[in-house]
């Protein structure tokens, strides 16, 4: 009887504060889209979708200045990856992944049980208001996760106080779409899919920082100091083989966004079209493998800030 009471006793008890809800939201959008379909999807082929950015951490984690006992909040973690990464340069650090995704946190959360690290936790907010303790982050990460603000300058600014001064922000997100080999794959399907407008730069979401003029006025408006952009390119498996590969791309929230406006007949005809496609980037070992093009982002908070804000 004892051990059932207890059981039931734990079910009510409250979760504790990294697994609970969030609460303050201004990108509604964006978690609609990563609570449901896109959340989902990203969370179930964690791993597939690591093989296809994963080229990026070594950079990133090298930009970044991580050392031992750094504390180091990861934006937009998703399952966790960058932030377990960090955390093995920060071995008496600690860590704070935070995304809008209960999905992926959820996974982030058993992929990091899994491994063994226990200095790192994961929280569900959004980064543009959540409430981050001032001045307390020696390093600010993000692999292409800040991309999605409605107000990139509120958000950065959000992040710039949760640094200690002299902290350091650091991030990769997408340079131009046409040089970046996912994209050039969808739009050769012109003929197939209604693709004008996909990947436009400038725009809400994956491509809305890809002019480096944009990083830097943002960021300096931001409180940033000490800015650098470096254009950095990686190659990221996409699939075992090219079908593979066309059903994983064209199964991901833009994919499917364009399969949605055309009928079945049309979708079969863009899945061949693509398969032939990425016949051409077959490596050596049979799988499909893309260039990526990132914008590599360093910026500093300031040692001393006007007001101490």
């Amino acid at each position: 009887m004892r051990a059932r009471t207890t059981w039931a006793r734990a079910r009510l008890r409250a979760p504790p504060p990294e697994e609970r809800p969030m609460t303050d939201v201004v990108n509604v959008a964006q978690a609609q889209a990563w609570n449901s379909h896109e959340g989902a999807h990203w969370a179930h082929h964690q791993d597939r979708w690591n093989a296809v950015n994963e080229g990026f951490d070594e950079p990133l984690l090298d930009a970044s200045g991580i050392v031992v006992d750094h504390s180091v909040l990861d934006l937009g973690c998703g399952s966790g990856q960058t932030t377990r990464r960090a955390a093995l340069r920060a071995p008496r650090g600690r860590l704070l992944g935070l995304d809008i995704s209960a999905t992926m946190l959820a996974e982030a959360r058993a992929r990091t049980r899994l491994e063994g690290v226990t200095h790192a936790a994961f929280f569900q907010g959004d980064a543009q208001v959540y409430p981050l303790p001032p001045a307390s982050f020696d390093r600010a990460i993000s692999r292409f996760g800040v991309m999605f603000f409605d107000d990139p300058v509120a958000a950065f600014d959000n992040v710039r106080q949760a640094l200690r001064p002299g902290g350091r922000l650091a991030f990769v997100c997408p340079a131009e779409p046409h040089l970046n080999d996912w994209v050039t794959a969808v739009t050769s399907l012109s003929e197939v899919l209604p693709v004008d407008d996909f990947a436009t730069p400038g725009q809400p979401g994956m491509f809305s920082l890809t002019s480096p003029d944009l990083i830097h006025r943002t960021l300096t408006e931001a409180g940033f100091t000490d800015i650098t952009v470096n254009q950095t390119q990686a190659h990221g498996t996409w699939g075992d083989d090219p079908t593979d590969a066309a059903e994983f791309l064209l199964g991901t929230g833009p994919g499917l966004h364009l399969l949605s406006r055309v009928d079945p007949a049309t979708q079969a005809r863009a899945l061949t079209a693509l398969t032939d496609h990425l016949r051409g980037h077959v490596a050596a070992d049979g799988t499909v493998r893309l260039r990526g093009s990132a914008w590599l982002v360093t910026a500093d908070r300031p040692a001393t800030s006007p007001g101490g804000t």
